[in-house]
């Protein structure tokens, strides 16, 4: 039997503070928490092995040690975005055990002396804002939020601050210049924000189920967490299933589980419907599986990235064999070239010029040279950028071309003179939009 980490209370009512304290809420903030120095807490989580969970996959504990104290005050920022397409894990998980999430940011604020923490959360989200506004309410009335926790002396503050929908304010340095109150826009770095990040002080960035799985690891204990999973993959992972499967949702697995039992299982998915094609594994920027690929997958970091993709955000998207390849990457980068902030200009003109291309060959007038032109384009602008948003608009352009380029050449030999122009739309600058 799978042990729940994240999502044990889905269905029980627990974004009410009594209910969540029945099932044993905030049974962590008291003494037995006070009673570690920062220092022991951070160890308890890098022992636990836990990674974040918004994408990195960057060790949890050894971000946390990156923060210098005595001086200015530390931030905790929680990055609740959730912009990338196919992801809608964090929403449901703030909707569903909102205390959780307050709880766990107490633990991480309590390790890294945090006085004042926000929760940016993606200004669509309504449901899953008022829930947080109403579970931090009653997590003041109860006494685990504000000054003098449960009689401690540590006192901690949590605002939640809505965004306005741009993608790009997931990157943790874009987020941060919109919490301030400027365009959401990536800071070069360094300085890392675990040393210069909200108003110049030292900010801790977290995901929404990074900082959920705290209460769990600190009940049970690091060894606990780190025994589930496999040895550099620790713990459980909260997938968000979409696409062609009998029972899309929101599942929690252990990291290691087969790609095809998430998909197959009668516990989670129930099977794919109709005739498998290909699955992204972790969210839009995650390179594509082939039907092979997916066979012998498993759902953790070293696996998919032997499998030259990424675990990503947990996003699984599944499609058959109806589903057009060029039309789901046409998609793709019609996001990229909407969601580009504009600053670093391989980026800002690069995706736009492969969104103009595809564009072109979906509607049937495609040229000889176009996807070599869309290939070459997504070499130049991958890696270039100060984030990365023009690599992950450039993976899926990579990899749907590389790997379903014949039915990408049928769609271009559509077009009865697609051999007179060897590449089309010509190139302007600033003509994308």
């Amino acid at each position: 039997m799978t042990t729940l980490t994240v999502t044990q209370n889905f269905g029980k009512g627990a974004k009410d503070i009594a209910v969540y304290r029945k099932l044993g809420g905030y049974s962590t903030i008291g003494q037995k928490l006070f009673d570690l120095s920062q220092f022991e807490m951070i160890d308890l989580v890098q022992r636990s092995g836990l990674r974040g969970r918004g994408g990195a996959g960057f060790p949890t504990g050894m971000k946390w040690s990156f923060v210098p104290r005595g001086g200015k005050p530390v931030y905790l920022v929680v990055n609740a975005d959730e912009g990338e397409p196919g992801t809608f894990k964090d929403h449901v998980l703030m909707q569903e055990d909102p205390h959780r999430l307050i709880e766990g940011m107490i633990l991480c604020g309590w390790a890294l002396g945090v006085r004042t923490a926000y929760i940016y959360v993606r200004g669509e989200f309504l449901p899953a804002i008022e829930t947080l506004n109403a579970a931090i309410k009653q997590a003041y009335e109860a006494g685990f939020l504000g000054e003098n926790i449960q009689g401690s002396g540590y006192s901690l503050d949590i605002y939640v601050h809505r965004g306005a929908g741009a993608y790009i304010c997931g990157e943790e340095t874009a987020l941060i210049n919109s919490l301030e109150g400027f365009k959401g826009q990536p800071r070069l770095k360094p300085p890392f924000p675990a040393v210069s990040g909200a108003w110049a002080s030292p900010t801790c960035v977290n995901n929404v189920e990074t900082l959920m799985a705290l209460p769990w690891i600190f009940e049970n204990g690091a060894e606990a967490y780190a025994a589930m999973g496999t040895p550099k993959s620790t713990g459980t992972k909260v997938f968000s299933v979409s696409g062609d499967v009998k029972r899309p949702g929101v599942y929690e697995v252990p990291l290691g589980t087969p790609l095809m039992e998430l998909l197959e299982s009668d516990k989670y998915c129930q099977g794919v419907v109709g005739k498998l094609k290909g699955v992204i594994p972790g969210g839009s920027s995650s390179p594509v599986l082939t039907v092979e690929e997916a066979a012998k997958a498993t759902m953790d970091y070293e696996a998919l990235a032997a499998l030259k993709t990424m675990l990503g955000s947990g996003a699984v998207v599944v499609f058959n064999e109806t589903r057009s390849v060029v039309g789901m990457l046409a998609s793709l980068t019609r996001f990229y070239a909407h969601e580009s902030c504009g600053q670093c200009t391989p980026c800002r003109e690069g995706t736009g010029y492969a969104d103009r291309i595809l564009k072109t060959v979906v509607a049937g007038k495609g040229r000889d040279g176009d996807l070599e032109n869309m290939l070459s384009l997504a070499d130049n602008f991958s890696y270039t950028t100060i984030c990365p948003l023009a690599s992950a608009d450039a993976g899926p352009i990579q990899n749907f071309i590389g790997k379903y380029r014949a039915e990408f050449d049928a769609v271009v030999a559509r077009n009865p003179e697609h051999a007179d122009e060897r590449v089309t739309p010509a190139f302007r600058p600033g003509a994308f939009w």
